[in-house]
């Protein structure tokens, strides 16, 4: 695996056992799960068809408010020394 090391980066390293904190998994993953649930797909192609059209359909500010978010609940976790928290 190549790592790409900028001069204006730091790098720290993972002990392995903090908590996973990407934008997907709390701000992507939800409205999708709730939008997808109880639907069911007869091929690959149609759950794919699916799920374009829900991107497509996204507004351009529900990514904004994700990624806006995102230092709140990184300090938040740092606060709480890695300890779970909802939302």
């Amino acid at each position: 695996m190549a790592i790409l090391l900028l001069p204006s980066l730091v790098h720290l390293p993972s002990d392995g056992i903090s908590p996973d904190l990407a934008p997907s998994d709390f701000h992507l993953y939800g409205p999708l799960k709730h939008h997808l649930g109880g639907m069911a797909f007869d091929t690959e192609d149609d759950l794919i068809s699916e799920l374009r059209n829900w991107f497509d359909n996204l507004d351009v500010d529900f990514f904004r408010v994700g990624i806006n978010s995102l230092l709140s609940r990184w300090q938040k976790c740092i606060d709480l020394h890695g300890d779970y928290f909802e939302k």
